[in-house]
């Protein structure tokens, strides 16, 4: 599980990217593309087409950090595109069910208690 400080926003890339870029490339979308600050210490996620990578940019206050993850069986879920070139905000317990490959727009518990004590 990934921890956020407080105070870290998380920003998810609406739509598809190029799965080959890499911190540079990746800072450079976040700044001119999605009009935010890669050096503003937030978690910017981005997905390729196939849905199987995901990568995450973040500054930790001395330098670039790429986080990167390819999910054997399924798929990152992702918004569908509405407005291109725009994020997505999630909260951290968002952030961790996306890591894991879970739907985090709809989780399913399915374990529910049928009697206390």
């Amino acid at each position: 599980m990934m921890i956020v400080p407080a105070g870290v926003k998380v920003h998810l890339a609406v739509g598809i990217t190029d799965m080959r870029k890499g911190m540079d490339g990746l800072a450079a979308l976040v700044q001119e593309t999605l009009h935010k600050d890669p050096f503003s210490g937030h978690l910017f996620c981005f997905r390729g087409r196939k849905a199987s990578m995901l990568k995450i940019l973040f500054w930790d206050g001395t330098g670039l950090c790429l986080f990167s993850k390819r999910i054997d069986q399924g798929g990152f879920t992702w918004p569908r595109l509405t407005e291109p070139d725009k994020t997505i905000a999630l909260s951290p317990g968002q952030l961790a069910m996306l890591i894991e490959g879970i739907d985090w727009r709809a989780p399913e518990r399915i374990w529910r208690p049928t009697k206390s004590g």
